[in-house]
């Protein structure tokens, strides 16, 4: 089912999902109240849902779907920073993944990405989901909600760093814990909840982590800004040069690679333009690649819920040079794609669930 107010949407991503035989447009709806009326008949597999529309925003709607019957939502998002901020407070609600369109040129992006749509929609249609929280949302009286603004928890060592600016931060960091270990994470399809539930178990003095997230360009900010306000580590979407410090995690921006390497005593970041690998950009297997040149023993490589096989080459580069592997086992993975190609390689060292990845990380 496809709910959105856009007129123009609905018909182009019809259009681009009924040309493929393993997919059905069955309904579509303008809004959330008549799309649920038609949910009553029959329940969809997948919902791809606007956020921004009238009488109740996606949200809201997203809520009252998780708290009843669990299902794959897609979110259809705005690039624009605003459509970047409210799509990660869908994510952190349920939702699976996003797909993206612009102000103008709706039509002939939406057509340009149908390849992408169809595999964001098929990797929804896997997803493991568990039900959350019941919500308080009620169908008739829905409102769009505002937006909710997120307290920061930094710990007590983070506080009196923020006071000094970031270089004399960096230096008294450094000057207290070793940068030997990097943690380099990969994920996907499902990831933005497992790296908030990993992340958020992490203490300040924690190694220096590396993450690519496979999410588009001008969300991977917003994403980092998120996990900042929630975390005791310092959350940054990465840029060249960035030191890989205790108590920090970079994010490789959408649309751009991040490698690492060693520099003197230090490892730091290279974010780089070039060619999708793997069909994304970021890719996993790019920044283990680098890892497995620069790190080897030092460096500990995790691949997390995702679809595809993105990392798993890489993750098999790392476990070569003796590093340490991991990957996210089935049954806490939403999808269970990347981690599965990753185990068939052998690169896999353990296979865990998410709930003791942080514990791992801290040892």
């Amino acid at each position: 089912m496809i709910v959105d107010d856009s007129a123009v949407v609905r018909q182009v991503i019809s259009q681009i999902l009924n040309d493929s035989t393993d997919i059905e447009v069955y309904a579509v709806a303008n809004d959330p109240i008549f799309a649920y009326r038609k949910m009553q008949k029959q329940w969809p597999e997948v919902i791809v849902l606007d956020i921004e529309m009238p009488r109740m925003d996606g949200i809201s709607f997203l809520k009252k779907i998780m708290s009843e019957r669990p299902t794959p939502v897609v979110i259809c998002s705005s690039l624009a920073e605003k459509g970047a901020e409210l799509s990660l407070n869908a994510l952190a609600a349920g939702a699976v993944d996003i797909i993206t369109k612009p102000q103008i040129g709706l039509k002939n992006f939406l057509e340009e990405a149908a390849s992408n749509i169809k595999t964001v929609v098929r990797a929804a249609a896997k997803a493991r989901l568990q039900k959350t929280l019941a919500s308080r949302v009620t169908i008739e009286t829905a409102r769009p909600s505002s937006e909710i603004n997120n307290i920061n928890t930094k710990s007590i060592i983070n506080s009196v760093l923020s006071h000094t600016n970031l270089a004399e931060k960096n230096d008294l960091v450094s000057m207290s814990h070793t940068t030997d270990r990097v943690i380099a994470i990969g994920s996907s399809t499902g990831g933005t909840i497992a790296l908030e539930k990993v992340l958020t178990a992490l203490p300040a003095t924690c190694p220096g982590i590396v993450i690519v997230q496979h999410m588009p360009e001008k969300f991977t900010k917003a994403f980092a800004d998120r996990l900042n306000s929630l975390c005791e580590l310092e959350v940054l979407e990465a840029s060249s040069g960035d030191r890989i410090i205790p108590g920090r995690a970079l994010i490789a921006p959408g649309g751009r690679h991040l490698q690492v390497k060693r520099s003197g005593a230090q490892y730091i970041t290279i974010v780089s333009e070039g060619p999708a690998v793997n069909r994304h950009c970021p890719s996993v297997d790019v920044l283990f690649n680098s890892l497995a040149s620069s790190a080897k023993q030092n460096a500990t490589g995790i691949i997390l819920t995702g679809m595809g096989s993105d990392g798993a080459q890489g993750l098999l580069k790392m476990k070569n040079v003796g590093s340490k592997t991991m990957a996210q086992n089935e049954s806490s993975s939403v999808v269970f794609g990347m981690p599965k190609e990753a185990i068939k390689l052998g690169a896999a060292q353990k296979i865990v669930d998410l709930s003791e990845i942080a514990d791992l990380i801290k040892h």
